[in-house]
C-alpha cells in the first residue's frame, strides 16, 4: 500500500510539472503576442472608442436596475464556481463594459429585432447586411477576449467593431426574425479570425456540385423480350475508350499541377493556431424550418458546417435568455460537438429556471414549460426563491433607415480581396451607369494579370443585368431582365459594329415571331424560333461578297445590302400531315435559282423523300408566267418507284415556293435591320446610361414628390373648402327672411318656430312610415297562415319548409321594425329638445331667444 502511495504521489507530481511548464509557455505566447503588431490596412485609420458622445444615451445605458445587479451577482458566483471547478481552462466571457463603462451582461446586450425590411427575413440577408455594413476591427488581443462590449445601436452608428460586435447584432436580427441562433466565444484559424480571405476561392467562382445520377435498377424477368443487337460499331467504341483515357490522365496531370500549386500557396503555421479567440453565430435546427445546425461567420455572412476544421473550439454560447457554458472536450475541434443544450452533462447553464431553452420547444410543450413554472411558483411561495429570470435588454431599440440599408458599405464602397480574384461592392445610384457589383478574375496570385472581368448592374433603364468581358480574347457577353424595349435576354459581342460576330439571345414569349436566339457573322446568320404555329425551329442564311460599297452621309450603314446566296429552313414534325408531305428541310439555293426539299422519315423507313425544283431560265418565260417542265423537277418518293407525273401539282408547288422565296428575302433584310436598329440603340444606352427610379422612392424620384406635394396641397384646400361649405340647418329658414345679418326678435322667433316645427314634422313622418310597414308586415303575415290553415293537408315537406322560411322572415322583420318604432318614440322628444336647446346658443338667435 506504501509503495502504491508513494507511486501515485509522483505521478502527480509529474502531472503539477508539466502543467507549470504548459502554464509558463502560455505566458510566453501570451508576452510574444502583448509585443506583436497586429497587420491592419494602411488606408483604414484608427478609430477612437474613447471619443464617442454617450451623453445622448439612455439611462439603461449608464446604470444597472436592481435586477440587472442581482444578475451580476449571480454571474460572479457562476464564474467563481466555475474557476473553482476548472482551474485549467480561460475565464469566461460573461459582463464585459459598455460604451459608457458600466458592466453589463452578455444576454442583455442581445436585442431582438425584426427590421421591415423583406431581405432581413431570412438569415442569408441578415448576415450579408451585417458584413457589408460593418467594417472589421481586429482585437486588441487576438488570444484574450475583449474586455468591453458595446451596444449593437452604437455600433450601426458607428460601422465598427469587432467579431464579438458583429455576433451580437447579428444574432439580435436572426432571433427578431424567429430563428434559434446563438452568440458563440471560442476560438478560429487565423484566416478566420483576421478576415482573410485571400487563400479562398470567391464564392461566385465557385462551380455547384453535380448530384450523381443512379442509375434505375432493372428488375429481372425471365419472360422479357430480347433486345435488339447492338449496332454500334467498336472501332468508334474503341477510339471514344482511347480519347477517354487521354482525357483522364490530362485530367489528372492537371489535379497533380493543382496539388503542387496549393502546397506551396500552403498558409504558414500558425504559432497562436488555437488560441486565437474568435465569436461567431450558432444556429440551431427547429425553427424556421433549419434542417440542420450550422455557424455563420460574421466578417464574412458566410455559412459554415459545424464540423468545419477552420472552427477550433467553444467556450460558451449565449442568447438573451440565459449563458451556457462547454464542457466537451474540442481536441479535434467543433466536429464532435453535440448542440444539444438541454444535455446538462456536455452543456452548463447559467440560470437553472431553464431547464431547456425555449427556443427548441414546440408551441405545446412551451406553454406547459410555463404552466410548470407558474405551478411551481404557487409551490414555492414562501420559501426562498433560488432561480432567476434574464432582465430585458438595456438597449434601446435597434433602428436602420432606409437610405442607410440601401447604402449598406461604408462610404457605399467595399472591397473584398480572394484568391486570384478581387470582389468590388457599391451602394444603389452610386455610380451613374448602375454598376453595384465587380468581380475581377486575375490568372496570378499577385493579381496583375486581368483574365476576366463580371459586372452587375441595378436599376437601368436598358433593364442590364449583368456584363461579362474575357480580357484574353476580347469578348463580352452582356444579360438583361425581362423588360428590354427589344426583347433581349443576352448579347454577345467584340464588337458593337454591324456584320461582325455577335450573339443575340431574346425573350421569345415577348416576341410575336417566337425568336429565342440570332447567331450573325460577315457572310452568315442563323435564327433559332420556339413555339411557332408553323413549325419552324431553324432559319440560316448565307450571304456572298457586296461589290463596291457606297457609303451615306451621315449613316452607317451602306447602300447597298448584302446579296443572299441561301437560305435554308428546318422545321419540327407536325403530325397533323403524313410524314412524306410534310417538309423537315427546305434549303432555297437563290444565286443557283434551285430549290431542295426533303420530307420528314416516314415510320420504319431510313430515307426521306426529297424534291429538287429548278427555275426556269429568263428565256423559258412568258412573261411573269413559269413554263413548267418534266426536267424542273426531280422527285424521290420514298417507298415508291412510279415518279409523279402531275406536272400540274409540281407546277402550283413551284409557284408557291416562288412567292415564298420573295417572303423569304424580305424577312432576311428586315432581319438585317433589326439586327443594326439592336446595335445602334445598345450604342445610345450605353453612351448616355439612365437609372431608373421607383415611384415609391419620394428621395431620388424628384418628379413623383413633386406629383405628391401638389397632390396633398390640393386635397388640404379641398378639405377646408369643403368645412367652409358645411350644411346650415338653419339656411332653409333664414331664405324666407332674405339672409339679413340683423334679425329682428320677431324674425328671430320665427325661424326658431319654423325649424321646430319642421323636425316635428319630419319625426312624425318618419314614425307613420315605419308604422305603416310595421302593419303591412302583420297583415301579410296573417295572409300568410290563412292560406296555411287552407291547405295544410294539400302540402308537400318542401311547401312547408317554403312556408316555415317565409314565416320567419317575416316574424324577423315584424320585431325589427316595432323595435325601431319604439326606439322613435322614445328619442323623438330627446331629439326636439336638443334642437331647442341648439336654437337657443345660436350666435345668430341667441341675442333674442336668451331670455325666451
Amino acid at each position: 500500500m506504501e509503495v502504491l502511495e508513494e507511486k501515485e504521489e509522483e505521478e502527480q507530481t509529474g502531472e503539477e510539472l508539466k502543467a507549470l511548464e504548459i502554464s509558463d509557455n502560455l505566458q510566453d505566447v501570451e508576452m510574444k503576442v502583448s509585443m506583436e503588431q497586429v497587420c491592419v490596412p494602411s488606408d483604414v485609420p484608427d478609430f477612437d472608442w474613447s471619443s464617442i458622445d454617450t451623453s445622448q444615451l439612455p439611462s439603461s445605458y449608464k446604470i444597472n436596475s436592481p435586477k440587472e445587479k442581482k444578475l451580476l451577482h449571480i454571474a460572479d458566483h457562476f464564474l467563481q464556481q466555475y474557476t473553482h471547478l476548472c482551474p485549467d481552462r480561460k475565464p469566461l466571457f460573461l459582463h464585459p463594459v459598455n460604451e459608457c463603462g458600466v458592466e453589463k451582461f452578455v444576454s442583455t446586450t442581445i436585442r431582438p429585432t425584426l427590421l421591415p425590411y423583406t431581405e432581413l427575413y431570412h438569415w442569408d440577408g441578415c448576415a450579408s447586411f451585417v458584413s457589408d455594413y460593418l467594417t472589421m476591427e481586429p482585437l486588441k488581443s487576438p488570444i484574450t477576449p475583449p474586455s468591453s462590449l458595446y451596444s449593437p445601436t452604437t455600433i450601426l452608428k458607428y460601422q465598427k467593431g469587432n467579431c464579438f460586435d458583429f455576433s451580437v447584432l447579428l444574432c439580435s436580427m436572426l432571433i427578431g426574425a424567429g430563428y434559434d441562433a446563438y452568440c458563440v466565444h471560442g476560438y478560429a484559424t487565423h484566416e478566420i479570425c483576421s478576415l482573410d480571405e485571400t487563400l479562398k476561392l470567391c464564392p461566385l467562382l465557385r462551380k455547384p456540385q453535380e448530384v450523381p445520377k443512379e442509375g434505375m435498377k432493372k428488375k429481372s424477368n425471365k419472360y422479357r423480350v430480347k433486345p435488339p443487337p447492338d449496332l454500334q460499331s467498336k472501332f468508334e467504341l474503341q477510339q471514344e475508350a482511347k480519347k477517354a483515357a487521354e482525357t483522364e490522365a490530362a485530367q489528372k496531370n492537371k489535379e497533380r499541377e493543382e496539388e503542387k500549386v496549393t502546397e506551396v500557396e500552403k498558409p504558414k503555421r500558425d504559432p497562436l493556431y488555437g488560441l486565437r479567440v474568435h465569436a461567431w453565430v450558432l444556429v440551431l435546427s427547429g425553427k424556421r424550418e433549419v434542417p440542420e445546425t450550422f455557424f455563420i461567420n460574421p466578417f464574412t455572412g458566410n455559412s459554415h458546417s459545424t464540423r468545419d476544421e477552420h472552427f477550433l473550439g467553444i467556450e460558451s454560447v449565449w442568447n438573451h435568455r440565459n449563458y451556457w457554458v462547454n464542457m466537451q472536450d474540442c481536441w479535434n475541434g467543433c466536429k464532435d460537438l453535440v448542440f444539444d443544450l438541454s444535455d446538462a452533462i456536455r452543456w452548463e447553464i447559467m440560470l437553472s429556471r431553464i431547464k431547456k431553452p425555449l427556443q427548441l420547444l414546440s408551441d405545446a410543450e412551451e406553454e406547459k414549460e410555463l404552466s410548470d413554472r407558474d405551478t411551481d411558483d404557487m409551490q414555492e411561495k414562501g420559501e426562498e426563491d433560488m432561480s432567476f429570470d434574464m432582465p430585458p435588454s438595456w438597449v434601446a431599440p435597434i433602428q436602420i433607415s432606409p437610405r442607410e440599408f440601401e447604402t449598406r458599405c461604408s462610404q457605399g464602397r467595399k472591397v473584398i480581396l480572394y484568391k486570384k480574384a478581387k470582389l468590388e461592392k457599391w451602394a444603389p445610384y452610386l455610380n451613374g451607369n448602375g454598376l453595384v457589383k465587380r468581380l475581377t478574375v486575375y490568372a496570378d496570385l499577385d493579381c496583375t494579370e486581368v483574365v476576366e472581368v463580371r459586372e452587375w448592374f441595378r436599376n437601368r433603364e436598358d433593364m442590364l443585368d449583368m456584363r461579362e468581358v474575357n480580357k484574353q480574347t476580347q469578348l463580352t457577353t452582356e444579360y438583361f431582365s425581362p423588360g428590354h424595349l427589344l426583347g433581349l435576354k443576352a448579347h454577345t459581342y467584340m464588337s458593337l459594329e454591324p456584320e461582325t460576330e455577335h450573339t443575340m439571345e431574346f425573350y421569345n414569349e415577348a416576341r410575336v415571331d417566337g425568336l429565342q436566339k440570332r447567331v450573325e457573322n460577315d457572310n452568315k446568320m442563323t435564327e433559332y424560333f420556339v413555339g411557332r404555329d408553323d413549325f419552324l425551329h431553324v432559319r440560316h442564311m448565307e450571304f456572298g461578297k457586296r461589290g463596291k460599297k457606297i457609303h451615306l452621309a451621315s449613316t452607317r450603314t451602306d447602300i447597298n445590302s448584302r446579296p443572299i446566296v441561301q437560305i435554308k429552313e428546318c422545321f419540327h414534325r407536325n403530325l397533323e400531315k403524313p410524314a412524306d408531305e410534310d417538309v423537315a428541310e427546305r434549303i432555297f439555293l437563290i444565286t443557283e435559282e434551285t430549290i431542295h426539299l426533303t420530307y420528314h422519315l416516314k415510320d420504319k423507313y431510313i430515307t426521306a423523300s426529297k424534291k429538287d425544283f429548278f427555275k426556269a431560265a429568263d428565256g423559258d418565260r412568258k412573261g411573269n408566267e413559269i413554263v413548267m417542265t418534266p426536267e424542273m423537277c426531280i422527285t424521290y418518293q420514298a417507298g415508291s418507284s412510279e415518279k409523279d407525273k402531275k406536272l400540274l401539282h409540281l407546277y402550283k408547288a413551284l409557284q408557291q415556293l416562288t412567292e415564298e422565296e420573295k417572303q423569304l428575302k424580305q424577312q432576311v433584310r428586315q432581319s438585317e435591320a433589326e439586327v443594326l436598329n439592336i446595335l445602334k440603340i445598345r450604342e445610345n444606352e450605353e453612351t448616355a446610361v439612365k437609372l431608373t427610379v421607383s415611384i415609391y422612392n419620394t428621395e431620388r424620384n424628384k418628379k413623383r414628390r413633386q406629383q405628391y406635394e401638389a397632390m396633398k396641397n390640393t386635397m388640404e384646400d379641398e378639405l377646408l373648402g369643403q368645412e367652409e361649405q358645411d350644411l346650415d340647418y338653419l339656411a332653409p329658414f333664414l331664405i324666407q327672411i332674405g339672409h339679413r345679418k340683423k334679425m329682428t326678435k320677431g324674425q328671430a322667433l320665427r325661424v326658431r318656430d319654423d325649424c321646430l316645427t319642421d323636425l316635428k314634422h319630419r319625426l312624425i313622418d318618419k314614425a307613420n312610415i315605419i308604422q305603416a310597414r310595421f302593419e303591412k308586415a302583420v297583415e301579410e303575415l296573417q295572409k300568410k297562415n290563412q292560406w296555411f290553415q287552407e291547405n295544410h293537408n294539400q302540402l308537400s315537406a318542401e311547401e312547408e319548409d317554403d312556408f316555415l322560411t317565409c314565416c320567419s322572415e317575416i316574424a324577423f322583420r315584424i320585431h325589427i321594425l316595432a323595435l325601431r318604432l319604439n326606439r322613435e318614440k322614445q328619442t323623438a322628444p330627446q331629439k326636439y329638445l336638443a334642437l331647442e336647446e341648439k336654437l337657443r346658443k345660436d350666435p345668430r338667435l341667441a341675442e333674442y331667444l336668451g331670455h325666451a
